[in-house]
């Protein structure tokens, strides 16, 4: 199911930064988590807080997309080495022969080559061997990587592991005289779940806005590794004026906190990471929040927007009615819809609401009169086609192929759909950008970030309306770009954390996309919370899940567990529990498969009755 897609170049939009101190953060300390006490910073202290110099504040000026600061001299991102805990690293094939160290270099200014000493680097850090078994929950964990030496860093190194992360590292073998004779980067989820495993309770990533937003904001991003964070803030969200604010870190869990006074509603917001990325060297990102509820066309900018701000609902939203739950799992009759394609024809429909969200508030149309014909006829639920912000398709000005009259085997139409392919209004949308924030090209006005979210609402509303639950194909299997691609937002903020990656650190395609690794602690939290948002803030009734087998069985039940505690009832999960990939047969987890989601109440597909 999930080869629906194909690419989109990204829109490019020049932006002129101003420093326009009209939304303030709070001064740049090492914050404890849940510190809430500390006064936001005055007029005067956020222009020096801003005061970064014309570079920083040139930093805002621009799209999402990446400055490089430094370039690696060293531009080979191979990463073999798995660094399983914060003290502990395997090499697989490695012998364990030989002289075993790890190089470092803030300024990405190492040189490696075989049969000379390492170059450039600041510190080498001496490993010893480690033939002592690995703790239980350790040796699960990376059950799949390949036999070879176990590393221990030394007590030292221990302590300096959070600086250690931020670093260009390189693992080498090297004889006694210091030449390599093979070097390797290094994978580095292990280390990071271990050393910030209190980020998984922390409960306020993304914006907290207060009352609203009307009196400010306070803004959450996980970033371990990098070394410094700051939050571009521009008062008009398609604006081009902007004022940068440096974030706080807790070195606890790795999150960047800062806090906003003033009325934010509406403001644009990007995050500016500078970190090292492997293959790259120093860069500086302009990001996108992971954990956006609201952008503007395109997902240019995440936006401060209150999900319990009036105008974000649609009239009657609070009284009105919602389908019972079903009995049973086996009542389930669903009716595979795609927004689009529900109306962009439909002539009963007014023209500006076609192929849009508002369609189904048309309650004498076409469509909705065949909609409720199929629920008396019993269909009980209607699932969605993925409707969170999408990759491919341009928000604004995209582009309609007009198909030329042809005898059916001919070539003339492909070649009109392909040529528009970059701009088309259509795809199936199995190319996530931001899990949590609907489609602005269903919308009416995608760069109105409220309108987007109450006409969702309201098409939730007509659906329920018409008897008929409402469920969600959702794609957190993957995501469409990784690496430092323009619409590539995890990888950017914590290189390599995000995505499951192969034996040589490239990231797995199986998907056919960019493999995202929920058995890694943040990217299952971000999974969870984003399906309890859907729940909570939209109603939805039940998840249909591309690609569920690429998912931990445990992972689900926890989602499981969180969605029905947000609906208050039970909510249905149903996937495609197909077995293949780097994942097939348990390789990495017990998967959320066929073979193995017996007893746990979450529905698979039957690719056999399929395939029959």
């Amino acid at each position: 199911m999930a080869m629906r897609v194909h690419r989109l170049p990204f829109a490019h939009v020049a932006l002129i930064a101003l420093v326009a101190a009209t939304v303030f953060a709070r001064p740049a300390r090492a914050r404890q988590a849940g510190d809430e006490g500390e006064p936001p910073i005055t007029v005067a202290e956020a222009v020096t807080a801003a005061s970064l110099g014309a570079d920083a504040a040139a930093a805002c000026a621009g799209p999402a997309t990446s400055d490089t600061l430094s370039h690696a001299a060293h531009r080979d991102a191979t990463a073999q080495g798995y660094w399983l805990s914060r003290r502990r690293l395997q090499w697989p094939g490695a012998p364990a022969d030989g002289r075993y160290a790890i190089y470092r270099s803030a300024g990405a200014k190492m040189r490696v080559s075989p049969g000379a000493p390492v170059a450039g680097a600041d510190a080498r850090l001496p490993l010893t061997r480690d033939d002592s078994p690995l703790p239980r929950s350790i040796a699960e964990r990376f059950r799949f990587v390949g036999a070879g030496v176990r590393l221990t860093l030394p007590a030292a190194a221990r302590r300096d592991v959070s600086q250690l992360l931020r670093e260009q590292l390189v693992l080498v073998r090297e004889d006694a005289e210091g030449r390599v004779l093979a070097a390797t980067a290094i994978q580095l989820p292990g280390a990071l779940d271990d050393r910030y495993s209190a980020a998984a309770t922390v409960r306020d990533l993304g914006v907290t806005l207060d009352a609203h937003g009307t009196k400010g904001a306070r803004v959450a991003l996980w970033a371990p590794t990098a070394r410094a964070v700051s939050v571009c803030i521009y008062p008009r969200a398609t604006g081009d004026s902007a004022s940068v604010h440096p974030l706080a870190l807790d070195a606890a869990t790795g999150v960047w906190r800062g806090r906003l006074t003033g009325d934010v509603r509406g403001a644009g917001y990007l995050y500016l990471v500078e970190l090292f990325v492997p293959g790259a060297g120093i860069v500086r990102n302009r990001v996108t929040d992971p954990y956006s509820v609201a952008l503007t066309a395109n997902s240019k900018r995440s936006v401060f927007l209150s999900l319990d701000d009036p105008r974000t609902k649609p009239e009657g939203w609070a009284r009105s009615p919602r389908p019972a739950p079903l009995a049973a799992a086996t009542d389930l009759t669903v009716y595979e819809l795609h927004v689009r394609d529900f109306s962009a024809h439909d002539t009963t429909v007014r023209p500006a609401w076609r192929g849009k969200y508002l369609a189904f508030t048309e309650s004498q149309s076409a469509g909705m009169r065949h909609l409720r014909a199929l629920h008396r006829a019993g269909i009980t639920d209607v699932h969605l086609l993925p409707v969170y912000d999408l990759s491919t398709v341009p928000e604004v000005g995209c582009v309609v192929p007009v198909i030329p009259s042809a005898a059916p085997n001919a070539e003339l139409q492909q070649a009109a759909v392909s040529a528009v392919r970059d701009r088309d209004c259509f795809n199936w949308g199995y190319d996530p950008f931001h899990y949590t924030v609907p489609e602005g090209s269903y919308a009416t006005d995608a760069d109105d970030a409220a309108a987007r979210i109450r006409e969702f609402r309201a098409m939730v509303q007509a659906l329920h309306s018409a008897g008929l639950r409402v469920g969600m194909d959702v794609v957190y299997n993957h995501t469409f770009a990784s690496g430092q691609d323009a619409r590539s937002v995890l990888d950017r903020i914590v290189p390599g954390y995000y995505h499951r990656l192969d034996a040589e650190g490239r990231v797995a395609r199986s998907t056919c996309c960019e493999n995202t690794a929920t058995e890694h602690a943040m990217m299952a939290k971000l999974m969870v919370e984003s399906a309890v948002a859907w729940v909570r803030h939209y109603r939805i009734d039940s998840f249909r899940f591309d690609l569920m087998g690429h998912q931990p069985r445990a992972v689900m039940e926890r989602l499981q567990r969180a969605v029905n505690g947000a609906a208050g009832r039970h909510v249905p999960l149903i996937g495609e529990g197909w077995d293949f990939g780097e994942v097939a047969g348990g390789a990495r987890f017990v998967q959320a498969s066929q073979r193995s989601l017996g007893g746990s109440g979450i529905a698979t597909f039957s690719d056999r009755a399929r395939d029959a």
